[in-house]
């Protein structure tokens, strides 16, 4: 069974057992690009193979291969929950968070009238940016941005008290930044706007990957996180309670189902890439050995290993770019993400990327799509370079980052 063994008595992560379960790094290379998509588990690959094996076909028929197809979406829903700690009745599948968002931007915005308020951050992907500054155009409502404390990185919780108001219809905010790695306080965050009647929108999709999630934890209304940055296929889950998805009515075709979430789902889903989340999901369990307990419970506690295990070789590499001479790192937030955003004086952060994926270091370099923050720190239009960890890199790609900007 994958994962069988991948953690020890201790909640020590065995990375070497982890490595073995990823084709892809047999090539050799130091995978450190994992910030824009991780590598895929042998398990998940044989999932969604096995989902095309299988007889599949659309839902709600009477035959084996539709109701194949109608387990998969529900064992997917299930997964996703038992990921977050959401509800299955409320995990809404999409092919991205961006696409998501979009949606539900323009359906929250239906609700907003000219003098309403929205609340987003400087430190956002712009995935969970400019869908919302374009639906409170359209609606005449007013956008208030939350600074990022430059120097740290951090985002000041304080600055929540003055922006929102009775007034504010919606507060977005990411649980962690993808390029500086800041975790804000979320919770902190959604008590600020819960107690005004905001509704929070929560970006979950650098966070979901390095720590434990509990929706209800971080008050979040909305959460979206993508599969594939979480070992699974590209497809993209928003998750919410389904009472509150019950009040809204997005377009869709008259014969298709009315009922929550299909209502917010149009046309025939990827089926196959709904196997391959459970299995993602079911990898990340995995981590937890033979520990007895929910899936929840299992996840819970493999992430709570991931996390303490990706910090302690995050020390390390954050380190030793601190103290490398032409070296500027931006962001030193305290709760972050395993990600680090920088520069290399004399060279353009394309050229760094170049020079390290001929030393067999993937690396990515640009502003990552995170335009608002990297316009502040001075840095667009060339952006930076990112190196980022998850639970299968180990020491050796370290080093090899670090050898290959010492070589640069």
């Amino acid at each position: 069974m994958p994962g069988r063994h991948m953690i020890n008595d201790t909640t020590e992560l065995d990375t070497r057992a982890i490595r073995t379960e990823f084709p892809a790094l047999a090539d050799g290379r130091a995978y450190l690009d994992a910030a824009a998509g991780t590598q895929t588990p042998a398990a998940v690959i044989s999932a969604i193979a096995g989902a095309y094996r299988h007889g599949l076909s659309n839902t709600d028929g009477f035959f084996p291969a539709s109701q194949h197809a109608n387990y998969l979406v529900a064992e997917c829903r299930q997964a996703v929950a038992d990921l977050v700690g959401g509800d299955p009745q409320g995990v809404v599948m999409g092919p991205s968070m961006t696409s998501l968002t979009y949606k539900f931007s323009d359906l929250l915005a239906r609700e907003w009238s000219p003098g309403d308020e929205i609340v987003i951050s400087r430190l956002e992907h712009d995935g969970n940016f400019r869908p919302w500054v374009q639906a409170a155009s359209r609606a005449g409502a007013t956008v208030r941005v939350a600074e990022v404390d430059l120097d740290s990185g951090e985002l000041p919780l304080e600055q929540y008290e003055r922006l929102v108001g009775p007034r504010t219809r919606l507060v977005a905010v990411t649980a962690a930044s993808n390029v500086l790695g800041t975790r804000p306080d979320v919770s902190g965050i959604s008590a600020i706007a819960h107690r005004e009647g905001a509704l929070t929108y929560v970006d979950g999709v650098h966070a979901t990957p390095h720590s434990p999630v509990d929706v209800q934890s971080l008050g979040a209304d909305f959460y979206v996180t993508s599969a594939y940055k979480w070992c699974g296929p590209h497809v993209a889950a928003l998750v919410a309670p389904p009472d509150l998805l019950d009040r809204f009515r997005p377009d869709k075709l008259l014969p298709a189902s009315d009922s929550v979430p299909d209502r917010f789902q149009l046309g025939t889903p990827p089926f196959a890439d709904y196997a391959g989340v459970t299995a993602a999901v079911e990898h990340l369990a995995g981590l937890a050995g033979t520990a007895p307990g929910s899936r929840r419970q299992r996840i819970l506690r493999a992430m709570a290993a991931v996390e303490a295990s990706e910090e302690r070789l995050f020390k390390v590499l954050l380190g030793a770019l601190l103290e490398m001479p032409g070296i500027t790192v931006f962001g030193r937030a305290v709760r972050r993400a395993p990600t680090a955003y920088f520069t290399v004086a004399g060279h353009t952060p394309d050229g760094v990327a170049s020079l390290l994926a001929a030393r067999g270091v993937n690396v990515w370099s640009g502003d990552n799509y995170a335009y608002e923050i990297t316009r502040a720190l001075g840095l667009q239009p060339q952006g930076a370079v990112r190196a980022g960890l998850v639970h299968y890199n180990d020491h050796a790609d370290v080093d090899r980052l670090i050898s290959g900007l010492q070589d640069i």
